[in-house]
């Protein structure tokens, strides 16, 4: 008596064939689209950072800073010290930053391809919010800020981060590249 063993059919395997070739097509184009994710998750990051830079600083009535660090391809979120002889920009304890402060590198691997390409608030690159979370010109003085801009890129896509004058309000523009 023969014994059957039993086999795919040939209809069965180019079944399967086609699957995963369906599969790969659908794939292989998003794994392209990762890149400009990464670009997207560092502006997200910038405007969560800008929000609560503003936020924390009317919640505490305490003067916070966001100094961007453009040749280092990074930022850090800081409070404002002013010692009477100088004013000194210290990061916040932030438990998942680098040794327990407030920094933000974009050279990390879930930024990867991100570079801050221009930060600039009033003639500086640095972002000041007073007790009321309005941006200020100085760190010590009281003159409303003009606002300003940070440029991101990456993948082939400029992003623009707008905070205005007075409100802080933040708005983000996808531009052709940076000025």
């Amino acid at each position: 008596m023969a014994q059957w063993r039993r086999a795919y059919t040939l209809i069965e395997m180019l079944l399967v064939v086609a699957i995963l070739g369906i599969m790969g097509a659908i794939l292989v184009p998003s794994l392209g689209d990762a890149q400009v994710l990464r670009v997207q998750a560092a502006v997200r990051t910038i405007v969560s950072d800008i929000t609560f830079a503003q936020t924390d600083a009317l919640g505490y009535q305490a003067r916070r800073a966001i100094v961007f660090d453009v040749e280092h391809n990074s930022y850090s979120v800081c409070e404002v010290i002013d010692s009477g002889g100088g004013v000194t920009y210290e990061p916040l304890y932030y438990s998942a930053g680098d040794s327990g402060r407030y920094i933000v590198s974009f050279d990390a691997k879930q930024f990867d391809g991100s570079v801050i390409t221009e930060a600039g608030f009033d003639d500086d690159t640095v972002l000041i919010f007073d007790e009321l979370g309005t941006p200020v010109l100085t760190a010590t003085g009281a003159t409303a800020g003009a606002g300003g801009s940070v440029y991101v890129e990456g993948n082939g896509s400029t992003f623009r981060i707008d905070v205005s004058a007075y409100t802080g309000k933040v708005t983000v523009n996808r531009v052709g590249a940076t000025p």
